[in-house]
């Protein structure tokens, strides 16, 4: 049941088309439950709070990949990164394939200034950077992890760049990026722009400044702690300037992880099971915010299926950009559901797979399957936590579940690269262990208990 909650603000303004500046704020490996918006009482998030409180929070909302990689391919292209054989993590020295379009595309050719700032993780051959994948400007690195604090001799992929071109700089990576992001804001004049913001914090290495350090000097999650604050300073600064610009309540912000906490790196999924790289909750349900005060009533949640494929379809509709007749997406536009106009869930049904493992969610039912293994069966209403399978007395729904999957997974192609079999034998492990409610034994190549393993189990 969805009430309505939404509406669309009638100011006289609204009247004449104003295109709206987007921005999608994407974190990395942040917990679920690390933002005080959503439950967190010792990490201090003021700002990413009020961003927020200024609109609407989903609490159903899903990335398309449990991992960095595929789940970014996913977002930037609208569509099941499956359905061009970007399925394992990393991008397998193929990247992005050379016909799928990505959001910027669409804005750059709609007159909007398109900007990448941060981690991409998307390829790293010339046919993958940013600037030729729609983006006017880049301002970040190509790897998925690095150190926040300046490198002597970074490789070409570490290095922090700007189209192409090493920037060498001081301070804190989630500094640099910030001070980067308010800069293009301010140069993007009176243009509307469209601007991809994917901050690495909070990644791994545990990097945090001196100063931040010292203030959660007692915190028992101190090195967390002191990068969310550092993120959240950050986000406030580009809040800021765009309300000094007069740019705030015409700009639609998405707030979001790319993926669950991490187990390394001091997150918390709070009563989700699971982390980044598995099939449960934890590992792809995410903090999600959108916020455009023009048009969106704020303080307000959202319960219905939705998934970060929908930032592609939400963010034409929002620009009045008609989406081109051979564009095949498959996020919804969420506008709808935000002002009222539609009730209900926005997806009837998400699909995940990596390799191995795969789920279904369907309604309120979702289905974990790992290969070779067998698979689980959960009631979200009535078990968010995933540990009472209900397969053996839900056949009818089990054999349902099992068919959409089918259908669903006819539809996309072979990965184009996998994974380290080490690092499969990792995630086989913890997906067998949880499904059977165990505690895995290892959780990555690192632990003695996985170098002295028998076999694989």
């Amino acid at each position: 049941m969805f009430p309505l909650l939404f509406a669309c603000k009638s100011k006289t303004e609204t009247s004449k088309h104003e295109p709206p500046n987007v921005i999608v704020i994407l974190v990395d490996d942040a917990g679920y439950a690390d933002f005080g918006f959503m439950g967190s009482n010792d990490l201090q998030t003021p700002h990413i709070d009020a961003l927020a409180k200024s609109g609407v929070v989903f609490t159903d909302a899903h990335v398309s990949a449990t991992v960095c990689a595929p789940s970014r391919a996913g977002l930037i292209t609208g569509k099941y990164q499956q359905r061009f054989g970007f399925e394992a993590n990393g991008t397998g020295g193929i990247g992005l394939s050379d016909d799928v379009v990505t959001i910027a595309d669409i804005f750059k050719k709609n007159g909007y200034n398109t900007y990448a700032l941060g981690k991409w993780h998307l390829g790293e051959d010339a046919s993958d950077h940013p600037n030729n994948r729609g983006f006017d400007e880049f301002y970040g690195f190509l790897v998925g992890s690095r150190s926040y604090f300046p490198l002597e001799n970074p490789s070409k992929e570490q290095m922090l760049q700007h189209n192409g071109k090493r920037v060498v700089f001081e301070g804190y990576m989630t500094d640099v990026l910030g001070d980067q992001s308010v800069k293009y804001i301010q140069e993007s004049s009176d243009k509307p722009f469209f601007m991809y913001l994917a901050y690495n914090a909070v990644h791994t290495p545990m990097h945090a400044k001196h100063e931040d350090l010292e203030k959660f000097s007692n915190h028992p999650r101190k090195e967390l702690a002191a990068m969310t604050w550092s993120l959240d300073e950050n986000i406030g600064k580009l809040i800021k300037k765009l309300e000094t610009l007069g740019k705030r309540d015409n700009t639609l912000i998405y707030f979001l992880s790319d993926n669950g906490g991490a187990h390394n790196n001091q997150s918390s999924t709070g009563s989700l099971k699971g982390w980044k790289g598995n099939k449960f909750e934890g590992g792809h349900r995410v903090p999600f915010v959108i916020s455009w005060p023009k048009m969106i009533e704020g303080d307000k949640t959202f319960d219905g299926l939705s998934s970060s494929l929908d930032i592609f379809a939400t963010s034409l509709s929002a620009s009045k950009i008609e989406k081109p007749e051979t564009l095949e997406l498959d996020g919804e536009n969420l506008l709808p559901y935000l002002k009222g106009e539609k009730l209900g869930n926005p997806h009837e049904s998400l699909f995940w797979r990596k390799l191995e493992e795969s789920a279904v969610r369907m309604g309120d039912s979702k289905l974990i399957q790992l290969e070779g293994y067998g698979s689980v069966l959960y009631d979200l209403v009535s078990d968010l936590g995933e540990t009472n399978d209900i397969s053996d007395s839900n056949q009818v729904q089990l054999k349902e579940m099992l068919l959409e999957y089918k259908n669903w997974e006819n539809t996309i192609m072979s990965p184009l690269w996998g994974e380290a079999r080490d690092w499969m034998d990792v995630t086989y492990h913890i997906h067998k262990q949880l499904m059977q409610n165990k505690e895995p034994d290892y959780k990555d190549i690192w632990s003695p208990a996985f170098k002295n393993r028998d076999k694989r189990d």
